[in-house]
């Protein structure tokens, strides 16, 4: 199995309230899990007005099918013109690159991540 994670992060100009970015965000969201089945999510920057930063997930059998996928996100993405894209950053990596000597998920560590999410995210509510 092969995983591949593509980070965007836009810039939203004509956003002057956060519906108006919202919408932005949630067309392209929807483009992009439609035509590509990927799955897709705001992941920082949420009360920002103009930015946003998009996580995008991409699981198959072949590294060269996943690759193309994310560059067509990438691709997308910068064809829009409700939005531009200041920055990409993209992975593709083996299940066994997530798994630990054993061939088990590294559940330490996963654990870890979530408590940092959960943190962070309680750092950010209001």
């Amino acid at each position: 199995m092969i995983v591949g994670i593509l980070q965007l992060e836009l810039d939203i100009p004509g956003a002057a309230s956060l519906k108006d970015k919202r919408r932005v965000v949630k067309s392209l969201k929807d483009r992009l899990h439609r035509e590509h089945l990927v799955s897709i999510g705001e992941i920082a920057k949420q009360d920002a007005l103009t930015s946003a930063v998009l996580g995008v997930a991409c699981v198959g059998s072949e590294q060269r099918r996943i690759a193309q996928t994310l560059d067509m996100c990438v691709h997308k993405a910068r064809q829009r013109t409700d939005c531009e894209v200041v920055s990409t950053a993209r992975r593709i990596a083996g299940i066994e690159s997530l798994l630990d000597t054993e061939g088990t998920l590294d559940e330490a560590s996963l654990a870890e991540e979530m408590l940092a999410r959960a943190s962070e995210h309680a750092e950010n509510s209001p």
